[in-house]
């Protein structure tokens, strides 16, 4: 199977012999393009490093919270089905690829990152799926049941967009590994999930466990 030509393109110019490979996820019935695992397990040089950081590829992988959440909607897709669902910082497209496997009316997948919708792209005709695209959350009407969130508060800085998701849905739903102090009125740990990254960067035991988030806007 041969990986989109765009995406390649843009991997190999960050680092030079790396692949995407199509992946099949564990414990779930999709696949994604990712950075081949064999990559990743090898020391990078100051210029890669510089280019990683400057422009990391987030979208070539799976984090572990995107894919506690693809295997919770799997499991409980009543909090997708029939409805219309906003992926919030898409990356991969995991999410909301799982939310229309789930029986979702309308997903839209949205991220700033031109690669990650792109990503989304591929990743969509992968697991042959429909999905919509958006580069500006702030753009969107609100006419979304439910906001799904996954991975995007590895930055403290994003803390207040914790305000804005009821702002465009009904509901929110985030899944997060990173955060330890966790505190807002609007949003309830709904459940602890355990998941990885893909491929494996053997990150601390502690961000292998996902909490699940949820809030409401008619409770908030």
């Amino acid at each position: 199977m041969t990986p989109p030509h765009d995406l390649q393109r843009a991997l190999s110019e960050l680092l030079g012999d790396a692949q995407l490979v199509a992946t099949a996820l564990p414990g779930t019935v999709l696949k994604l393009w990712l950075i081949d695992a064999d990559n990743m397990d090898r020391a990078f040089s100051p210029e890669e490093t510089r280019r990683i950081l400057e422009e990391p590829p987030y979208w070539s992988f799976c984090w572990a919270s995107g894919l506690a959440l693809a295997r919770f909607l799997a499991e409980q897709p009543q909090w997708v089905a029939g409805k219309r669902v906003l992926d919030f910082g898409s990356g991969s497209g995991v999410a909301a690829i799982a939310a229309v496997k789930a029986g979702a009316l309308e997903v839209v997948a949205c991220d700033l990152d031109p690669l990650a919708l792109a990503a989304c792209q591929a990743n969509a005709r992968l697991n042959d799926v429909q999905l919509s695209y958006s580069a500006d959350f702030f753009a969107e009407i609100d006419r979304f049941d439910l906001i799904l969130v996954a991975d995007v508060l590895y930055d403290r800085a994003n803390l207040p967009l914790l305000d804005q998701f009821l702002s465009r849905g009904r509901q929110a739903l985030v899944a997060d590994s990173r955060v330890r102090d966790f505190q807002h009125p609007a949003y309830l740990r709904l459940a602890m999930l355990e998941a990885h990254t893909l491929p494996d960067l053997a990150e601390p035991a502690e961000f292998r466990n996902v909490s699940l988030y949820h809030a409401c806007r008619d409770l908030a």
